[in-house]
């Protein structure tokens, strides 16, 4: 008999979840993302994982294609509380969240997974305070995108008098000062814009054109990792306090660095598949610049960090300490170009 008390405690020890005592929690997150594209697949897998170590004590539902609200509101929906957790573009925001847009300025980052360890670890110092009124879970980047256009693009020149759907409030800026003008529109409303003539050119990641129906409108590809977007998974303050310390745990614990790259990871890959997708269809051209094109791009880039430098002074953070510690982490993750 005591044997079998012994046994039937082991067993009980072996499933007990990791917060036994604790009602189950439902939390909405919000993807403005369609169902297709693999960030909501990578999302459900980090869902079940938290779920899986919660015992159940905490179930996530995720919503694409902005059914709880639009692509630019994300951050604000997790503010308010219309969504739990949610899909943040800070670059949508222009001049909202300046720390975090130096992931934007191109030639920074050179993969996906790399740029996304080296960004996220160095970003956390700083999230707290520009994302103060949400809880911050981690920061990540796609793989590099580029200039997607109806006609050739080959030098910096060639953008002034193009309608350009820019990725990102940096990419806006960079159109700007090459004389372009920037028609703001989200991922999904990308295609119409194009469609019906309102922009000539986007900037955006490989996969992602096929994704959205971009590479119907477009034909001209710079094959050159010219830029890439930040991201964050972000969570309603006031929902993560009300959770008990067990399951704060659980949040912890899938609001890493590691589970950034993860989640970053598969999005990467799909990214830089769709570049040799794209080189096999007929009716487009992907091709590369020459390094003196090259070198006239990074150079038509620079003014952009003066710009983030200022923009973060005005925020009482140290520029020049700042870009030290992110060089430092790219250089530690080897994830420069």
């Amino acid at each position: 008999m005591k044997r079998l008390a012994l046994a039937l405690l082991a067993g009980t020890v072996a499933w007990t979840p990791a917060c036994p005592a604790d009602p189950t929690v439902s939390l909405r997150v919000s993807i403005w993302l369609p169902p297709a594209h693999p960030l909501v697949p990578a999302t459900k897998a980090w869902a079940d994982d938290i779920e899986k170590a919660s015992g159940g004590a905490i179930k996530l539902t995720i919503f694409p294609s902005e059914q709880l609200g639009k692509a630019f509101d994300h951050y604000d929906m997790a503010r308010d509380g219309l969504a739990d957790i949610t899909y943040v573009n800070p670059g949508y925001q222009p001049g909202r969240f300046p720390i975090i847009a130096v992931g934007q300025i191109p030639f920074t980052f050179g993969n996906a997974r790399k740029g996304t360890a080296a960004l996220d670890s160095w970003y956390r110092k700083y999230a707290a305070a520009e994302m103060k009124d949400t809880h911050f879970c981690f920061a990540f980047i796609h793989d590099p995108g580029s200039f997607h256009a109806r006609r050739k693009i080959l030098l910096p020149e060639d953008v002034k008098g193009l309608k350009v759907r820019p990725a990102q409030s940096t990419i806006s800026e960079l159109v700007t000062s090459l004389g372009g003008t920037n028609v703001q529109a989200s991922a999904p409303e990308a295609r119409e814009v194009l469609e019906r003539g309102v922009a000539d050119a986007i900037t955006f990641p490989w996969g992602s054109l096929f994704v959205f129906g971009i590479d119907k409108v477009v034909k001209y590809h710079i094959d050159e990792p010219l830029y890439t977007t930040v991201f964050t998974y972000t969570m309603n303050k006031d929902r993560y306090e009300a959770l008990s310390d067990a399951q704060k745990r659980v949040i912890d614990d899938h609001c890493t660095t590691e589970w950034a790259v993860k989640l970053a990871g598969a999005w990467g890959d799909f990214e830089a598949a769709g570049r040799e997708k794209m080189r096999a269809l007929p009716g487009h051209e992907v091709y590369r610049l020459t390094e003196a094109q090259l070198q006239a791009w990074k150079g038509a880039v620079e003014p952009l960090r003066a710009s983030w430098a200022a923009a973060v002074k005005q925020r009482g953070v140290d520029p020049d300490a700042a870009l030290k510690e992110l060089e430092a982490s790219i250089a530690k993750f080897g994830a420069g170009l």
